[in-house]
């Protein structure tokens, strides 16, 4: 696991200073402490940060081809390189190390971009080509790994694995993108085809991009999508075997490694199913760690000692305070861009606890986009049950007059909070589920926002990208259009930027066996029944674990990382909370209206109301908009 960095000149091929590619890589050095390098030509200069894992004394970057031709910077693990060697060198390729970043570099030399279909693993490289003067760049199927790049006024292409290695070059301009202000609100994170800075683009999941000398920035171009237009044939019984057959492979694959390997574990089933599969494998114990909370309505730990005791792990707990909000700050320094998902606190702490005994840690990110594990995904399956059955006039008359009728009632026992199910049901497809993934609605924000904001949107809505991702999934119903769109937009944009940055952030590397591509394309070919039965999410995943996990750690609530972020701005954080209405960089951006935002902290602080969140998202905001423009 790595950090890279470089600048590639579109036009001519002027002279790169490596003191500035040194600065660029420099700034990503929490991602690569155990070694760097700079290497510079005409018009090109890659930087690198290097995490030792695999061929601890070969694999150092860049590097460059026996020849001379080609150099690469790589970002990633690849897990079948051993494989993928082995066919190269059937071929009569000779290969200098044992690393897989050389393995990529012959299979890119002898099949060209083809050769991404035969990796599997995480990714973001870079290849220079020095006889035709061109770079390609590479995100991995999922974008578990980061790429962002921009275009610069002295016709320079930069990127690197973090925005801060943009920002560190000082041709890039810091202009806000007022439309990715928008999205994030709505989501709680800016999306992955976009970014806080105008001209700053990150290379999208399952693309690639080629530079030429002389020719304008193209496009990106697909290169892997999943689709989930097919259905696979068989009995239950049949594809739980081929699960677990899918998921031990996934797992044995990523226990390959130089240095110690350990695993999280919360107790969950995903966490748990990785541990199981660990500790089958491993011929010895297996290293666990979990964070725990010192209030019990946050704890998960006795579940995860469970676990631990059946497979009898060398199992490491730490207690860590609920009220762990001191770390804003430096989370707010590690993702560069607002990130609002709180349970990147507990996310950091679990993996600061990994870092200090292991390099590399197995998590179970992934299970529930896969097998529609999220509550949200089960209730809109039965939503769309309803909408399949009843016309779009029909549902919006009598379920769209229902939820502006019926009260809104947070407090009240789940059966009762009916308002949400009822403005669902009188939703298309697509805005139903844009709005069930959402935090802050478009009505909440645009009541925040001040008169020259809104017009500043001219008409953008962070909803319509769901909105559009569902249209166009490869897909057969509801369900599956949903979960299309989460592994678009979702997976990348918050699940796995969180556990990056929180890992690299210790300079931990983190590894998802349940995003194994072939894991992925198996779900998406399930029947909805195999997926979720009733509230049930994640059916078969779970019958198939059955054979290793108890019911109590199966079929429990799920519950995750939670903070309690709604008490902390009625007390320890009361004092930010007035921040935000007054004083703070957000309120004077112009963009949100100073009397709107009072109104938010008042009603919160009262108890009025809940706005926790929000009131999360805005400082968080305000501590990103204070780096990178203050």
């Amino acid at each position: 696991m790595c950090g890279i960095a470089g600048i590639f000149h579109l036009q001519v091929a002027k002279p790169v200073e490596e003191a500035r590619v040194r600065a660029m890589a420099d700034a990503i050095a929490h991602r690569g402490p155990d070694g760097s390098g700079i290497w510079t030509a005409p018009g090109v200069g890659f930087g690198h940060r290097r995490l030792s894992i695999i061929d601890l004394e070969g694999g150092v970057q860049p590097m460059p081809s026996a020849d001379g031709r080609h150099v690469i910077i790589f970002n990633g693990e690849i897990y079948n390189y051993r494989e993928v060697r082995a066919e190269l060198t059937a071929l009569g390729v000779e290969f200098r190390t044992h690393s897989d970043t050389e393995v990529i570099l012959e299979a890119y030399r002898r099949w060209g971009p083809k050769s991404l279909d035969r990796l599997n693993g995480m990714f973001a490289f870079a290849i220079h080509d020095t006889a035709d003067a061109s770079l390609f760049i590479a995100r991995d199927r999922l974008g578990v790994k980061p790429l962002f790049y921009a275009e610069l006024s002295d016709g320079s292409v930069i990127f690197g694995s973090e925005l801060k290695a943009l920002t560190a070059h000082p041709l890039l301009r810091r202009t806000p993108e007022l439309s990715a202000i928008d999205d994030y609100l709505a989501f709680g994170y800016v999306p992955d085809d976009t970014s806080l800075l105008q001209g700053v683009r990150k290379l999208p999941a399952g693309h690639h991009l080629t530079l030429r000398r002389g020719h304008p920035l193209p496009a990106p171009v697909r290169w892997w999508d999943v689709s989930f237009a097919d259905r696979a044939k068989g009995s239950a019984r049949d594809l739980e075997a081929e699960l677990v057959d899918l998921m031990r492979k996934a797992v044995t694959a990523r226990m390959i490694a130089d240095v110690p390997l350990g695993a999280f574990l919360s107790g969950g089933v995903d966490s748990s199913a990785v541990v199981a599969l660990m500790a089958e494998e491993s011929r010895e114990a297996v290293k666990t760690c979990s964070i725990g909370f010192d209030h019990p309505d946050y704890d998960e730990t006795r579940y995860a000692g469970e676990i631990a005791a059946r497979f009898a792990t060398d199992h490491r707990v730490r207690i860590v305070s609920a009220d762990d909000y001191g770390l804003a700050d430096t989370l707010a320094d590690h993702f560069d861009e607002p990130f609002a998902d709180a349970s990147a606190l507990p996310t950091y702490r679990v993996s600061q606890l990994a870092r200090e005994t292991v390099t590399v840690a197995l998590s179970g990110d992934g299970a529930d986009e896969a097998f529609a594990g999220y509550r949200r995904l089960t209730f809109f399956n039965a939503e769309d049950c309803v909408r399949r059955l009843l016309p779009q006039g029909f549902r919006t008359n009598v379920f769209g007059t229902l939820g502006r009728l019926y009260p809104k009632m947070d407090w009240a026992p789940q059966k009762l909070r009916a308002k949400s199910t009822f403005q669902a049901l009188g939703r298309s497809e697509g805005e139903a589920y844009a709005e069930a993934v959402g935090v802050t609605p478009m009505a909440l924000r645009h009541r925040l926002y001040t008169d020259q904001m809104r017009s500043s949107l001219n008409g953008h809505r962070a909803e319509d990208r769901y909105i559009k991702a569902m249209a166009a999934a490869p897909a057969r119903d509801g369900l599956d259009r949903a979960q299309y769109a989460d592994m678009q937009i979702w997976l990348p944009g918050d699940i796995l930027t969180k556990v990056d940055r929180t890992s690299m952030a210790v300079s931990l590397e983190a590894r998802e066996p349940l995003l194994d591509y072939r894991l992925i394309e198996f779900a998406a070919r399930l029947p909805v029944s195999m997926r979720v039965r009733g509230t049930t999410g994640k059916w078969l995943m779970k019958q198939a674990m059955r054979r290793y996990l108890p019911d109590d750690i199966l079929f429990r609530k799920k519950m995750g990382f939670v903070t309690p972020i709604s008490a902390w701005f009625r007390g320890p954080l009361a004092e930010e909370a007035g921040r935000i209405a007054q004083g703070s960089m957000l309120a004077q951006t112009g963009w949100f209206d100073p009397a709107a935002l009072d109104r938010i902290v008042r009603d919160h602080r009262s108890g009025l109301s809940d706005h926790g969140r929000l009131l999360w998202q805005l400082m968080m905001l305000d501590k990103s908009l204070g780096r990178l423009f203050g």
